[in-house]
């Protein structure tokens, strides 16, 4: 069976809950009857309510990060009951803005990711290269360590319902697009290693996502490669018009 496509939006930290709302009564209408990929909104925090409130069945939410505790005095986390209670479906795990700036490392992306995956989230992990190490020719050496660490004492059997993420950093809000061949290799090397780690036929279903600066421009070429399963849309994503033509690529 073909993997059906994930088209997630990761709008960061923009919006407000007024503007998140104005965006789903836009977006909704122009992907109604969309059924060929599974779509996913993920909004900051405090949007979450008011996107669960306007969404359609069948439009996933998802939360941009959590914590690995169930709650505790950790001000400005949040928990993974707090995403469930809020309507979240999905989670974003290790982001590169978040290992680049709030340093995130391999380890606590593991922990986040059993924490996500034990409370029945969908984790969306990402992982990726810096400019450096693609430059320095060690993308897969840094693939293969980031998927292993990631998935470290996690079973086949949990980890089935998990996503993965390609992000190329060096691609992400600079207008660079790693071309659909070196963003099917790198999909291919991250397929390769959850093989080994979880088994084939796990890897075999797991949805892997191209995350680097797709656009309606470039997301057709993108989706037509057969080891990528979706995208992990940025900043097309805050325009309603421009997430739904990515949703509804050529294919």
């Amino acid at each position: 069976m073909p993997r059906k496509k994930l088209i997630a939006a990761n709008w960061k930290m923009y919006k407000t809950p007024q503007q998140a709302r104005e965006f789903m009564r836009a977006f909704l209408p122009l992907v109604k009857g969309h059924t060929r990929d599974e779509i996913v909104v993920c909004p900051p925090f405090v949007c979450i309510p008011v996107v669960v409130e306007e969404a359609q069945s069948g439009i996933g939410i998802g939360g941009q990060n959590l914590y690995w505790e169930k709650e505790g005095a950790y001000t400005g986390e949040i928990s993974a009951a707090m995403l469930l209670g809020a309507g979240c479906t999905h989670v974003i795990i290790g982001h590169s803005e978040r290992r680049q700036y709030f340093g995130e490392t391999d380890d606590t992306v593991n922990r986040k990711l059993i924490t996500a995956l034990n409370a029945g989230l969908t984790p969306i992990v990402c992982v990726g290269e810096v400019l450096e190490e693609r430059e320095a020719g060690i993308t897969e050496d840094v693939l293969r360590r980031q998927v292993v660490n990631a998935l470290r004492e996690i079973s086949s059997l949990q980890a089935a319902p998990m996503t993965i993420a390609y992000e190329p950093v060096w691609a992400i809000g600079t207008g660079k697009t790693a071309t659909p061949a070196i963003a099917s290799e790198a999909h291919g090397i991250i397929r390769d290693q959850a093989a080994e780690t979880l088994g084939a036929e796990v890897a075999d279903e797991m949805r892997i996502l191209y995350g680097g600066s797709v656009k309606p421009e470039n997301a057709s070429a993108l989706m037509a490669q057969n080891e990528i399963d979706g995208a992990l849309v940025g900043g097309a994503s805050l325009d309603p018009k421009s997430f739904a033509a990515i949703v509804k690529y050529q294919s």
